[in-house]
């Protein structure tokens, strides 16, 4: 059984940051993007400053790697219903913001959009989804590729390469089974715990580097409150679902009643049964009956 950690996004705010701690982002990147990663520098951004709702809701963190391209992780707890939109606009916003004026597009930054979320986004029965840019020949179903003069001229293989590249982390959807190294990567970000024989790159320093217990005292009554609150958060908002749902259901089970009564009056006019008589059988007010009567 493996010990209670700090949640990864308590660390991507407080402790990720820092560059002695570049070693876990490191490997949870490189085990997702299957290739060596290494951070150069964590970037201030406007995509990455927090709101007073973020506080318990969305966490970001910017990244630049040694190959100068933008890492862009997003956490986040609460259902969106525009978040793939949301997603398009954030690695748009970052091209436009770290690319020089007067510069050429050749200068447009590679951009990695990685996005944790602990809500059923879309629909679909993975847990991990990627997403890339490819041109597909409507004739030939061919994809267009770089000329060789291009794969020289911007260090690039595929046209893809250049456009950014999107990730979709599905925690909920996990079933807590390990398979590989990512997947025990995905088992701690859905229950904070690492176990003994995990193996995944940064998994190590994790464990060691984001035991609660190493916070100091106010960080650790600090980190629990924000826990507390955020269990509270989501409390309230699965009651509000329960009761939505519950009093839509009601309403579903009155309006089907009241349709049933109104086809039981029609048919009980058309035998020509007195309206008193349907009115006590239907509990239809008089009203109503005449209503029905006049169609």
């Amino acid at each position: 059984m493996g010990r209670k950690l700090i949640s990864f996004d308590w660390a991507m705010k407080r402790i990720l940051r820092e560059k002695e701690n570049f070693d876990i982002l490191e490997g949870f990147l490189t085990e997702l993007l299957k290739f060596d990663i290494k951070i150069e520098e964590i970037l201030e951004s406007e995509a990455n400053q927090e709101t007073e709702e973020d506080k318990f809701n969305r966490v970001d963190l910017l990244a630049k790697n040694s190959r100068g391209e933008l890492v862009l992780i997003e956490i986040q707890h609460s259902s969106e219903l525009d978040y793939f939109h949301r997603m398009v606009y954030g690695s748009s916003k970052l091209i436009a913001e770290y690319i020089s004026k007067g510069r050429g597009y050749r200068e447009v930054k590679k951009v990695y959009s990685i996005n944790i979320v602990y809500f059923d986004l879309g629909q679909g029965e993975d847990y991990i989804y990627y997403g890339k840019t490819d041109f597909v020949g409507i004739h030939k179903n061919d994809i267009l590729q770089l000329s060789q003069h291009q794969k020289r001229q911007f260090g690039k293989s595929e046209v893809s390469q250049i456009f950014p590249e999107y990730y979709i982390l599905k925690i909920n959807r996990f079933d807590d089974t390990t398979k590989n190294s990512l997947d025990e990567w995905i088992y701690f970000l859905k229950n904070e715990e690492i176990m003994d024989n995990f193996r995944a790159k940064g998994l190590k320093e994790a464990k060691k580097k984001l035991d609660i217990m190493k916070l100091p005292p106010k960080e650790r009554a600090i980190y629990k409150r924000r826990e507390e609150n955020r269990m509270y958060r989501e409390s309230l908002i699965f009651t509000a679902k329960e009761e939505g749902r519950r009093e839509g259901l009601r309403e579903g089970i009155e309006k089907g009643l009241k349709e049933g009564k109104i086809e039981i009056a029609k048919g009980m006019l058309r035998d020509n049964l007195d309206i008193e008589v349907i009115a006590k059988y239907t509990g239809l007010s008089i009203e109503e009956i005449e209503k029905l009567q006049n169609l």
